[in-house]
């Protein structure tokens, strides 16, 4: 029965050797696919403490149960391996058109091992399977290598999964890009990827999966479009953009490397700004109504669609974070992002971190190459992109993320180096929505926006007919608070988020964002496999994906001390409606030990208990 169990692709690019690997329904129903599948496959398959760019970590491509289908929403997957960013779990899922080829080509996953003698490719075509000489690729920008492949292979339908120059040499945040739009941000997956000498892996497939029970299935789409209103969705209408001035006038937005919350110039920079302007499409992913993607074009800058526009974490990382409130200037570096294959957030914070450091002398011009790092210089900016891209001057220290920049750098630069776990913060302040501290900290992959939806929707649960009502989450919170509701709200939510992640749904499709609700969600995934799953079920699938990624951190030898927030989050907002408001010390290591409890993690160690794990059915697992 289609969907109900999963065939896996393993590859050993040392040697050359292919082999498959069939997931048994009940596995596949105890993890749906994406990052708890992923997690399950990494810890099962990986020794504790291998190099993550060495030959041994092991890269994982996941789609799921419900990928390559027709609801809005349910195309995204996962890649996971070892971070080399920050040593622990690291796992990054992306939309786009990749995941439903690769099920149309015959394939579930693919599990990537072992180092290419010389840069190498991956051919999927129906289930057959080939290494190709990537050496011609190797070095060339995206677009290029994009345009290469099509040409070689002679179809302009294949779709391209593809690590930059960035990954190549590298750079510890380099991202995982399909057809030039599609990003695996965060996590240095790309430079795990150049580590291997794997250049791409492309897909083509004539065979997508099909529904146990197409009209149940057909059901579950009815009653989207029935209660989907494109015209009145923000994400159609501006994309994820359309938070940026929300977050300037509550005054979180972050500004000046986490100084600010508060941007002079936030309208100048905004998506209602991009959609008057430059915007020229809304793109989409495979079967979405929602066509949130941005695409924009600057002719006489030479940005064009083809490398799409960009995100509110790319306006504001590299906008007011840097200070740069020149929306033209963002465009050229988005696309420099997406040709190198960058994570546009860390990098735009990695070069906040620089610009702080300029302005307090621990850098100069002779460590620059004679470039201004002033806040608020786009010139400087773009040209820093470059050198981070290609490891070059500056770049390549900055290119180690700004933990390790700091560490070399001394003098007072730790304080300026945001991070969790190594991993840079994304552009949404917790000071001002304290929920989001507990998602900083606690995230396995290190200071993580996408764990749980953030406390302005806390604000709005009621009683009757709210989407997280069927969770129970009925009061409205305070989003300054961070009591022990709060870390519930924040528990339940995360499971509503893992679950997306293993079962490939777009968070700005599903509830609480958007109008596709559990329930008829539940409905769907039971239509595509023929399970009774319940939603209880759902969200054990999402506390198992958090709890096995939190046994592969624990493997690795995270503790407590690694769920910790940078020292800014505990100083005050500088400007802004907010200003002076912090995240007090003791309330959040009070909510920290409270959610451990929650999650059936040991207080003191950060472990998972013995009894979680069974509860889970993880016995197996080593904590």
């Amino acid at each position: 029965m289609a969907g109900t169990s999963a065939k896996l692709l393993h590859v050993d690019l040392s040697t050359r050797q292919t082999r498959i690997e069939e997931i048994p329904e009940a596995v596949m129903r105890k993890y749906l696919g994406g990052g708890a599948l992923a997690a399950h496959v990494l810890l099962r398959d990986m020794p504790p403490g291998v190099d993550p760019l060495g030959p041994d970590n092991v890269l994982v491509l996941m789609t799921s149960v419900i990928n390559g289908l027709s609801l809005s929403g349910t195309n995204r997957y996962t890649a996971a391996a070892k971070s080399p960013l920050t040593g622990g779990y690291g796992e990054s899922e992306a939309g786009g058109w990749w995941g439903p080829e690769l099920r149309a080509a015959g394939w579930e996953g693919v599990v990537v091992r072992g180092r290419a003698e010389s840069p190498a490719y991956l051919w999927l075509k129906d289930g057959q399977v080939e290494i190709r000489d990537a050496r011609p690729y190797w070095g060339k920008l995206s677009g290029e290598v994009q345009d290469g492949l099509e040409q070689e292979l002679g179809d302009k339908r294949i779709r391209v999964l593809q690590t930059g120059i960035a990954g190549e040499r590298g750079v510890r945040f380099a991202a995982i890009v399909n057809q030039l739009k599609h990003f695996h941000g965060r996590g240095g997956l790309g430079a795990v990827m150049g580590a291997k000498r794997l250049k791409a892996v492309v897909v083509r497939g004539s065979k997508p999966p099909v529904a146990v029970d197409k009209e149940a299935a057909k059901r579950a789409l009815v009653w989207f479009r029935e209660h989907y209103d494109r015209a009145k969705d923000r994400f159609h209408q501006l994309g994820s953009a359309s938070g940026l001035l929300a977050l300037e006038a509550t005054g979180i937005l972050p500004t000046r490397n986490f100084r600010d919350g508060s941007f002079e110039h936030a309208r100048a920079i905004s998506g209602q700004k991009m959609a008057e302007t430059i915007l020229v499409n809304r793109g989409t992913c495979y079967a979405c109504a929602v066509a949130c993607k941005r695409e924009v074009e600057v002719p006489e800058d030479g940005v064009t669609p083809k490398y799409g526009g960009p995100e509110y974490e790319t306006l504001a990382a590299s906008g007011s974070l840097c200070g740069v409130g020149d929306l033209k200037a963002l465009a050229r570096v988005n696309q420099l992002y997406a040709q190198y294959v960058l994570d546009s957030i860390s990098t735009g914070a990695v070069i906040a971190f620089a610009m702080e450091c300029f302005e307090h002398g621990i850098l100069t011009t002779q460590d620059t190459g004679g470039i201004e790092l002033a806040w608020g210089n786009a010139d400087a900016l773009e040209r820093m992109v470059h050198l981070i891209g290609r490891r070059e001057g500056l770049g390549e220290l900055l290119g180690e993320g700004v933990r390790r920049a700091a560490a070399r750098l001394g003098r007072g630069a730790e304080h300026f180096a945001l991070h969790v776990k190594g991993q840079e913060l994304p552009m949404h302040d917790p000071r001002g929505k304290k929920g989001l501290s507990l998602a900083y900290a606690i995230s396995p992959t290190g200071a993580d926006h996408m764990e749980a939806p953030h406390d302005p929707l806390y604000a709005g649960f009621h009683p009757q007919g709210h989407p997280m009502g069927p969770l129970g989450l009925i009061e409205p919170l305070d989003p300054l608070a961070l009591d022990a509701k709060k870390v519930r709200a924040f528990f339940e939510t995360q499971k509503v988020w893992s679950s997306y992640n293993s079962v490939g749904m777009c968070d700005f499709v599903g509830a609480p964002l958007n109008g596709l609700e559990m329930e008829p969600f539940v409905a769907y995934i039971n239509a595509v496999t023929g399970w009774n799953m319940s939603l209880y079920e759902l969200m054990k699938v999402g506390e198992r994906n958090n709890t096995l990624a939190r046994v592969f951190n624990c493997r690795e030898g995270f503790t407590p001390a690694d769920d910790v927030l940078p020292g800014r989050m505990h100083e005050g907002i500088g400007n802004g409606p907010l200003r002076g408001q912090r995240i007090d010390p003791g309330e959040f290591l009070a909510a920290r030990r409270t959610y451990y409890q929650m999650a059936g993690w040991d207080p003191e160690t950060g472990h998972p208990t013995d009894a979680k794990l069974a509860e889970l059915g993880l016995e197996g697992s080593v904590a």
